[in-house]
């Protein structure tokens, strides 16, 4: 959600922040923009939409000056356009922003008495008139900055250059992440390290609270008090070359079928195949002293969260609660003496998520993070880190990070059953044996990307879809109907099977396509009774099952997807994959952006 980056540099600026703001371009944005410092005075270009009318204008009018700040905009206040695009600039001042100010309706009355005239709608512009002020009266930059981040309410980012010093930039971070990149003779900035891949690995993440002074030769931070603080410089394991889209048409196909190889890369951190156990890091708790498990989350992570309930609850014999994040803390739900809280976040800097885990904390409990960025605010600020190791993921719809969130849940269960004495020997040799050969088995599945691409030709023409699942197939028809609806705007909806007789059973009709999602487990039986109903009032079905099912139910199916023959422990990581084609087909067949769905943002960093 919103992206900036900046740069005290040796080189033209302009070119540099551009190819910096496409690599943020995964955050989610709707205009764009830059500024930059020429000559004594601050020369701005902003676009409304996409990149390219961005680099249009500077194509028709280009930018000069060595230091300089981006944008990507997400909306919040203010329609997107080029009026409220970043960066927001005075004559004294340029700044971009990511987050919300919510006090800034009273700080435009003051503002406005004292004789600022606003021109947009955003929250921002309030920010950069009231630098103006203290600039104009007397205060030097770096005063001036402070004086106005402590009248500032809400969760921010900003980042801040001045008209008249070409060797400095001022950043701030309370709530929104911000990462300080150290370059030879050069400084840059931010919203992640995926920013300034190519630019440096060398990075200091600021902590809430921080502000920081960027000048060539280095930063000065200080705290929300203005004392002087040292924070560690780190380097990201992030390889700018990673992050291209190959020979694949779209961020999302690619990272798709980067799945075998990164949950490969996951399992190889908790799994010794050799002996067939899980080892996980150290933990502040004992597994089996534990009263319950409260995990969060929100999406596709919140999808992966309870899926995993049903595992750890059977597997493990450890009760489960699973929250969305948004709602968690807001309940003020009470929570056990003793227990542990588990959050999910592909970022690791979901506003909601990281809110819940303070909540979580400040009740008592251990916490952990399972988060693909080890870096992150929630990595830093939880008792324990449990890694993705899904790479870099540009494509807004999650598809290798929820395999890979799955994959840890899956070693964290059978570590947990094995605890708890849940599971025996041969059971945790079983349940990892199963786990192992899910790589294998998930570039098998890959191998029906054509039939799925065929498939989604027809569902692409319904305006309603359908997907069922019961067990653990449940959430993986919640996923399902989540992707379809993010990047091809079908509506769609995933029920548990036994609940069509409850309502949904009234929508079916010849011209709403219903994808069920069923293994041959425990329940399949079960499923099965609810499909032939769906087939009996016209549904069409996609049915995804193992060659077991495919030849008990197939037949009467308009279209069946024989997966491979799997433990049912370890199918919702592998029944994924075909949901998520099926999704990605679509939307191509309907030519949406795939990649940057409309309304949509990566890494939701505010509430």
């Amino acid at each position: 959600m919103c992206g900036i980056i900046g740069i005290i540099g040796r080189a033209p600026a302009a070119p540099l922040l551009l190819d910096g703001l496409k690599r943020l371009e995964y955050r989610g944005y709707d205009s764009a923009g830059m500024a930059t410092l020429v000559d004594g005075g601050i020369d701005r270009r902003r676009a409304e939409g996409k990149l390219r009318n961005l680099e249009a204008r500077l194509q028709e009018a280009p930018l000069a000056g060595y230091t300089g700040i981006g944008h990507t905009r997400w909306a919040t206040h203010g329609v997107p356009n080029e009026i409220n695009a970043h960066p927001h600039a005075t004559d004294r001042v340029a700044v971009v922003h990511n987050g919300i100010v919510e006090n800034y309706q009273d700080l435009k009355r003051e503002l406005t008495a004292r004789g600022c005239r606003f021109e947009t709608d955003t929250d921002t512009e309030a920010v950069a008139h009231l630098l103006s002020v203290y600039l104009g009266d007397g205060h030097a930059p770096e005063t001036a900055a402070h004086m106005a981040f402590r009248r500032l309410e809400g969760a921010f980012a900003l980042a801040v250059i001045f008209a008249g010093h070409e060797d400095l930039m001022v950043a701030a971070r309370k709530g929104s992440p911000l990462a300080i990149g150290h370059g030879d003779g050069e400084m840059y900035l931010g919203s992640d390290a995926m920013g300034l891949a190519p630019l440096t690995r060398r990075l200091t993440y600021m902590e809430d609270g921080d502000w920081a002074v960027l000048r060539p030769d280095g930063v000065e931070i200080r705290d929300a008090e203005g004392n002087r603080v040292e924070r560690p410089v780190t380097t990201s394991s992030l390889d700018g070359a990673l992050i291209g889209k190959g020979n694949y048409r779209h961020f999302m196909l690619k990272e798709i079928h980067e799945q075998p190889a990164v949950i490969g890369d996951t399992l190889h951190a908790f799994l010794n195949p050799a002996i067939q156990t899980i080892t996980l890091p150290p933990l502040p708790f004992d597994p089996a002293a534990i009263p319950r498990l409260t995990i969060v989350a929100c999406g596709t992570s919140f999808y992966a969260a309870t899926a995993s309930r049903y595992w750890f609850e059977q597997h493990a014999r450890l009760p489960v609660d699973v929250d969305i994040a948004s709602e968690f803390r807001y309940r003020e739900g009470p929570l056990p003496e003793g227990g542990a809280a588990l959050f999910i976040s592909q970022s690791g800097e979901t506003a909601d998520t990281l809110a819940a885990m303070r909540y979580a904390r400040a009740q008592g409990q251990h916490t952990m993070a399972l988060v693909n960025v080890p870096e992150s605010t929630i990595a830093r600020e939880a008792d324990v880190v449990l890694r993705t190791n899904a790479g870099p993921e540009i494509g807004v719809a999650s598809t290798k990070a929820f395999t890979t969130q799955l994959t840890v849940l899956a070693a964290m269960v059978i570590s947990f059953g094995r605890a708890r004495g849940a599971l025996d020997e041969a059971a945790e040799a079983r349940l990892s044996s199963a786990l192992a050969e899910v790589p294998a088995r998930a570039a098998d599945v890959l191998q029906h990307d054509d039939r799925l691409a065929g498939i989604a030709d027809e569902v692409a023409e319904a305006r309603d879809v359908l997907y069922l699942g019961r067990g653990t197939s449940f959430p993986l028809a919640l996923e399902g109907a989540l992707k379809l609806k993010e990047i091809s705007y079908i509506h769609a909806e995933g029920y548990a099977a036994g609940e069509m007789k409850h309502g949904p059973i009234a929508l079916i009709d010849e011209s709403v396509p219903v994808v069920v999602v069923a293994p041959t487990d425990g329940v399949f039986d079960k499923t099965a009774s609810n499909v032939q109903e769906v087939i009996a009032r016209g549904g069409r079905v996609v049915f995804l099952s193992d060659a077991k099912g495919v030849v008990e139910l197939g037949e009467q199916a308009a279209h069946s997807v024989a997966m491979p023959d799997v433990d049912p422990f370890v199918a919702p990581i592998l029944y994924a994959i075909p949901v998520q084609l099926l999704a990605y087909h679509v939307a191509v067949a309907k030519g949406t952006d795939v990649d940057q769905p409309r309304n949509l943002a990566k890494s939701v960093t505010v509430e």
